[in-house]
């Protein structure tokens, strides 16, 4: 029997969503196309709030510097710090000034008033101290993990002194000069220095796990958990760093995949805490590899959601985001020969569509692939429709007004 594909469609809402799902899955991850528009992030809130208020979730997981994360949490889970300073000091890659992203930090420091700590919501950066232009020093990391450490433990278990590191680590900018990003001469993450660091990570961590019934009776699992943040943080990105000095045809697939496996490091251990929401583009969450062009070569890698759907099996669900048109970006009406046109044509604004069903629905011929206008936007791939449990399809993108 044929399935008409406004049947595959249902009002936007966690309900249908989760109406898509077999269970509750321990991550939910909703994808996005595109990055920076407040529309989508509004979307995201929204469904959120459905999320605690009907399903249980408290936890919120963003595409975001994982450390710069901590500051946030802070701040939503017992006050610590302003809002002002919060959304400077919290979320990475320029984000902190969205109007969407400061409106869910504010709701989610006002839910938690008065909560007990079990039943507040929680916030997490999963993104490695990462940018485009190249990576942060792992300090932070690295010395936050030994402290940890050198207050709790014998000093005789500690592979090295603070001193040492600090020796060895030298000046920040060293590590984060931008040019290493495309000149790996320019960088020191094969450096002897760069490589007793990366021992030196190996072993504070292993020597974090090794006590761990202590130090979760000393401190709280709290503490031990992000204690654990440090650590897999410092060795990611010492690693990352490794790459950028490589000088082989790997490098760029290399350092891809090491963000992505960052991410997905820090999303397992999210679902260790509890149900979340995951909230990053399409292509780091979604089940296939994951494809870009950069520096005019063709990547191909495993993305963060990928990883993590062969770790949890049905407790991970992708939801992707699908737009019809992005007009102050020049995203037009899609072409009516492509998934977006088809949905674009026969539905409304915002709905959440069975992708499954989509797939059948639109039999053997696949639609042609869209052409985006612009290359910030990511249009859906109609050969990968039933990689995904949904799909969030939003008519039309437009600016929120300032």
């Amino acid at each position: 029997m044929a399935i008409d594909i406004k049947d595959t469609a249902h009002a936007l809402g966690a309900a249908a969503i989760m109406g898509l799902l077999p269970a509750r899955p321990r991550l939910l991850a909703l994808g996005e196309p595109t990055h920076g528009e407040d529309a989508l992030l509004d979307l995201r809130n929204e469904l959120f709030r459905q999320l605690v208020e009907e399903e249980g979730y408290r936890t919120i997981a963003i595409e975001s510097d994982c450390m710069m994360g901590l500051v946030v949490d802070a701040y939503v889970t017992s006050g610590t710090g302003t809002l002002d300073e919060v959304m400077v000091r919290g979320i990475s890659h320029g984000w902190g000034a969205s109007a969407a992203n400061r409106e869910l930090v504010r709701w989610m420091r006002a839910y938690n008033e008065g909560r007990p700590a079990a039943d507040r919501l929680r916030f997490a950066g999963f993104d490695g101290p990462l940018e485009i232009t190249g990576a942060a020093s792992p300090r932070q990391a690295l010395t936050a993990l030994h402290g940890y450490l050198a207050a709790r433990v014998d000093a005789d278990l500690l592979p090295c002194t603070a001193d040492t590191l600090d020796r060895l680590l030298g000046a920040d900018d060293r590590w984060t000069d931008p040019a290493a990003m495309w000149d790996p001469a320019r960088s020191l993450g094969q450096s002897a220095e760069a490589g007793e660091l990366r021992l030196l990570a190996d072993d504070l961590a292993a020597l974090l796990d090794e006590q761990t019934p202590h130090l979760i009776a000393a401190t709280s699992r709290d503490d031990w958990d992000r204690a654990r943040l440090y650590g897999r943080t410092a060795i990611g990105l010492l690693r990352y760093h490794h790459w950028m000095a490589d000088t082989s045809p790997a490098r760029l697939t290399r350092l891809v995949g090491v963000r992505d496996q960052m991410m997905a490091e820090n999303l397992l251990a999210v679902a260790a805490r509890g149900p979340a929401l995951v909230h990053a583009h399409n292509s780091h969450l979604q089940r296939e590899k994951s494809t870009m062009r950069m520096g005019g070569k063709p990547l191909e890698w495993w993305g963060a959601g990928a990883l993590v759907s062969a770790r949890l099996g049905g407790a991970y669900a992708f939801v992707a985001t699908a737009l019809g048109t992005i007009r102050h970006q020049g995203v037009d009406t899609p072409p009516p020969d492509t998934v977006e046109g088809i949905l674009y044509a026969l539905l409304g604004d915002r709905c959440v569509i069975d992708a499954a069903r989509l797939a059948t629905a639109l039999g053997d011929a696949l639609p042609a692939p869209r052409v985006s206008s612009w290359f910030g936007y990511a249009p859906v791939d109609p050969a990968r429709l039933a990689g995904s449990d949904g799909i969030v399809f939003v008519k039309d993108v437009v600016r929120r007004s300032r």
